[in-house]
């Protein structure tokens, strides 16, 4: 089964502590649907440590949900991680995403390697890879091209018998332009403009 993240986006409201505004401090800004819907264990893992089979070192774990949580994300999430069915909340802010280091990786791996067999029914397999490839992913996809591990985005190629993907295992590639975070941080960049790169949040959790 797989696992779905669900959540936010979040503004600290600019009335907060003046006289002349009373409401709650932050406020719901946009859910996460229609912006992101993937299930990418590398980029959760590499931002939230959730499903961090990569090993990467994450920028915002199991840090609750806040207590300042606006109505529309508590009515969202709140109920739901209380009761067990939602799991590692957490909320990161623009500020933290602005200045992530997008050539960071895991320690253990460089890459994910992926591969589908041309011949039915078609299999489908996943695999971690370091430096050099170990023998069973050389076997199973043949000789990578030659620039491969010089790539800095996806590359795809076949074979007789299988088609290949490979992505690098860096934050600016897993949450890169061929993924679906591009459309969360444009918007998360947008509100960060007026309301300040402190003042925009993503909150999440995961079922």
């Amino acid at each position: 089964m797989s696992t779905d993240i669900h959540g936010g986006i979040e503004f600290r409201h600019p009335g907060v502590d003046t006289e002349y505004y009373d409401g709650e401090p932050w406020v719901a800004a946009m859910d996460l649907w229609p912006l992101y819907d993937e299930s990418d264990y590398a980029a959760f893992g590499c931002l939230f440590g959730v499903r961090n089979y990569a090993g990467f070192p994450p920028l915002a774990p199991a840090r609750g949900l806040p207590v300042d949580l606006s109505t529309g994300m508590r009515s969202q999430l709140d109920s739901s991680v209380a009761a067990g069915h939602l799991y590692g909340a957490t909320w990161v802010s623009w500020a933290e995403l602005a200045s992530m280091n997008l050539a960071t990786g895991p320690d253990q791996f460089t890459g994910r390697l992926t591969w589908r067999t041309k011949s039915l029914p078609s299999t489908l397999r996943q695999q971690f890879v370091s430096d050099p490839w170990p023998s069973e992913a050389l076997s199973a996809v043949g000789v990578p091209p030659a620039d491969l591990h010089s790539a800095t985005g996806r590359v795809d190629w076949m074979t007789d018998e299988v088609t290949c993907t490979y992505e690098p295992l860096t934050v600016g590639a897993v949450l890169g332009p061929e993924t679906h975070w591009p459309h969360v941080f444009a918007v998360m960049k947008a509100l960060a403009g007026r309301f300040g790169d402190d003042g925009v949040r993503l909150v999440v959790a995961f079922d």
